[in-house]
């Protein structure tokens, strides 16, 4: 294993721990111990760590609800000429990319459950059987890096309309097949760029890039892009994902 391997696996180890560590510290230098004081209504000790976390819990969750209340469905984020893709594109994830999961695409059943009407399985095949369209658009990762790449696939709009999905439900779930999840609000699933990506490029995604199937949402963080996609499921109770339930801002765009 080469030594940055070993690096980007130990800072994947750790990042729930740092994570933690400079929430606190945010919180400490933002707010003065008065203001915590008043903010869980108790005196905040320096043992506290539990309270402190329920108060950054609070800051999140009234965070997300003011970015929800100012998304604009019909505001497109920038698109790119093919000239400004980032060669190559960078690989991303919670593990070394020679962790990847290979996913054989002739045996692929894409699960569909919850608020759907049609439950049934989908292929590959039946994916590109779906209007198809491409997009230039630029990865932002909360690492602060970023990357502009081209996706082709279906618009995620289309696929929930075929399944009979219940556009009143709060939110859309992913399962993956390398144990990641996430989930979107509804709003931003049915956003004209929101796409189900089954290309990079001019070609099947690589198994790097999410191989069979990858969300790819440009008004969103990057982590809220899951890829290796093998379940989708719509529903009203909170879904989480991976890095949200460790205290990652869960709405995270635009």
């Amino acid at each position: 294993m080469s030594l940055l391997t070993r690096k980007r696996a130990a800072l994947a180890d750790h990042r729930s721990a740092l994570a933690k560590v400079e929430r606190r510290l945010f919180l400490r230098q933002a707010l003065s111990f008065g203001a915590l004081t008043m903010l869980a209504g108790c005196d905040l000790e320096a043992h506290d760590d539990d309270l402190i976390d329920r108060v950054l819990w609070a800051m999140s969750r009234w965070n997300d609800k003011a970015q929800a209340a100012l998304f604009d469905p019909n505001r497109l984020a920038p698109t790119y000429p093919e000239s400004a893709m980032t060669r190559p594109f960078p690989f991303n994830a919670y593990y070394p990319e020679s962790r990847t999961p290979l996913v054989n695409g002739d045996d692929f059943k894409l699960e569909v459950s919850g608020l759907v009407d049609d439950k049934r399985p989908w292929t590959i095949p039946m994916l590109r059987a779906l209007p198809q369209t491409s997009q230039v658009t630029r990865h932002i990762c909360v690492e602060g890096w970023s990357a502009i790449g081209k996706w082709g696939g279906a618009p995620f709009r289309v696929f929930l309309e075929r399944v009979g999905a219940d556009m009143r439900a709060k939110y859309v779930g992913f399962k993956c097949a390398d144990n990641y999840y996430s989930s979107i609000d509804m709003a931003t699933a049915l956003h004209p760029q929101t796409l189900l990506a089954l290309d990079y490029g001019d070609a099947p995604l690589p198994p790097k890039y999410g191989y069979p199937l990858k969300l790819r949402v440009p008004t969103k963080l990057g982590f809220k892009n899951p890829k290796l996609i093998g379940a989708i499921f719509v529903t009203n109770d909170p879904p989480g994902g991976f890095w949200e339930d460790q205290g990652y801002n869960w709405f995270s765009g635009s």
